[in-house]
């Protein structure tokens, strides 16, 4: 079930597909797989030096599942942020795929959907997710992720 966004930060088209980039509650987002802690605060030096986020994450709107994006939300959640860009699309889309990183495993969409809803999360960097559009750069303030999304 999909929860309703705080705002629409941009919308833009690829190919008569409408892409739209919303910010979502950080409480509502479910991960498929678990981080690596070096990468996490590597993340939050470079957050918290440029004080913005540059790419948002890619979710399943049905389930609010994290398909790109763990490490940022990680490091978003550990500066204590309540709100996410992300770009909210139809995991059953042909345009999105899934692929792995690693070697001799099989990722699927079924996986990947039961690793996020029954918390079985998947190692590190395990699934790979392709998309038919390039996801674009923002450039969003850090403060309006931690404070208040309509600010």
């Amino acid at each position: 079930m999909q929860k309703e966004a705080i705002m629409v930060l941009d919308t833009c088209s690829h190919r008569n597909r409408g892409i739209r980039i919303e910010l979502v509650y950080i409480e509502y987002l479910k991960p498929h797989e678990e981080t690596i802690d070096e990468h996490v605060n590597e993340l939050l030096r470079d957050i918290t030096e440029k004080r913005v986020l540059i790419r948002p994450i890619l979710v399943d709107e049905k389930t609010m599942t994290i398909l790109d994006g763990h490490h940022r939300v990680e490091a978003l959640r550990r500066l204590g942020a309540r709100y996410v860009p992300a770009i909210l699309v139809d995991y059953d889309d042909d345009c999105i795929g899934v692929d792995t990183w690693k070697p001799g495993w099989r990722v699927t969409k079924s996986l990947v959907r039961f690793a996020a809803t029954s918390g079985k999360l998947l190692p590190p960097r395990t699934s790979k997710h392709v998309t038919c559009f390039r996801i674009p750069e923002l450039s969003i303030p850090l403060h309006i992720l931690v404070e208040r999304g309509d600010a």
